[in-house]
């Protein structure tokens, strides 16, 4: 199997039928376009993540191991890394979890406010690269929805700003209404089981899976790949993280019930993909 066939499978949301729409191998594409970073790599990384569950009042366990996970990969190739979220991540991103990586608190705001946070982000950063994971994005009436069709604009940083309009990002996401899958919102609306009114904000690289962690352990495989060195994290780190994420307060994005499950995904479930991507670099030396 190859990485993109790993982290599509098990697809409860329909989002594999994107696949046609992007290159064969787009986990390497965008490997490859990161990696092209390492010269300006003195600069940060922003990787933004947190996708709020109205029902629960929480985040969601989906995006914040995934981006651990890539923080990690990217810190092992000499980047410094800065994480990007608002209040209601902010619990599962402090402390130890991050260990001596910043994490920034964007604000719940209106637009001009939100715009403006983000262009002094930027101004002061000057990331070499920006990578959103699981980040609910603007729809064409500038509102977040989720998959339920449910608006939580209200409870939703506007960390689109920091995207828009910028050459050197990367998106990951499994239902069409995050950042970046405006690359492929013509396509959404062609009907299906993905959302008639899907997220606009556009990347430069994008990757699609059937959970957005998966995603983000897809592009670590891939960056692996390229470097010859196995960057994935473990199985039991995972499983660690998603339990350690919930005693934080996330929860199940799909019920979400308070429990050490992803998308619906129990733990056990859950770790076959990134055991299967382990698998796929066996041969690495």
């Amino acid at each position: 199997m190859s990485i993109e066939e790993i982290i599509l499978s098990q697809d409860r949301r329909g989002i594999s039928a994107l696949r046609a729409h992007l290159p064969a191998d787009f986990c390497h594409e965008t490997a490859a376009f990161v990696l092209e970073k390492r010269t300006q790599r003195r600069r940060p990384v922003i990787i933004a993540t947190g996708f709020y569950v109205p029902c629960a009042r929480a985040a969601e366990t989906d995006g914040p191991p995934g981006a651990l996970a890539i923080g990690r990969a990217l810190r092992s190739l000499g980047f410094d890394v800065i994480y990007v979220t608002d209040e209601y991540t902010l619990p599962l991103l402090c402390g130890d979890i991050v260990g001596r990586d910043r994490v920034i608190d964007f604000p719940i705001a209106d637009h001009d406010f939100s715009r403006r946070f983000a262009e002094h982000i930027l101004a002061e950063i000057q990331p070499c690269l920006l990578i959103s994971i699981e980040r609910c994005g603007l729809n064409r009436n500038q509102r977040y929805l989720n998959m339920a069709g449910q608006d939580i604009t209200e409870y939703t940083a506007k960390i689109d700003y920091l995207f828009l309009g910028r050459d050197d990002s990367v998106g990951i996401g499994d239902g069409g209404n995050e950042i970046g899958m405006g690359d492929l919102a013509q396509y959404m609306r062609e009907g299906g089981t993905l959302p008639q009114d899907p997220a606009l904000t556009p990347v430069n690289k994008l990757v699609i899976a059937s959970v957005s962690n998966w995603g983000g352990y897809g592009l670590i495989a891939a960056l692996s790949g390229l470097v010859k060195r196995n960057l994935l994290p473990s199985v039991e780190w995972e499983k660690e993280m998603i339990r350690e994420m919930v005693a934080r307060g996330a929860v199940d994005g799909v019920s979400g019930q308070r429990r050490s499950a992803v998308d619906s995904f129990d733990l056990e479930q859950n770790a076959r993909a990134l055991s299967q991507l382990h698998m796929l670099l066996a041969g690495l030396p």
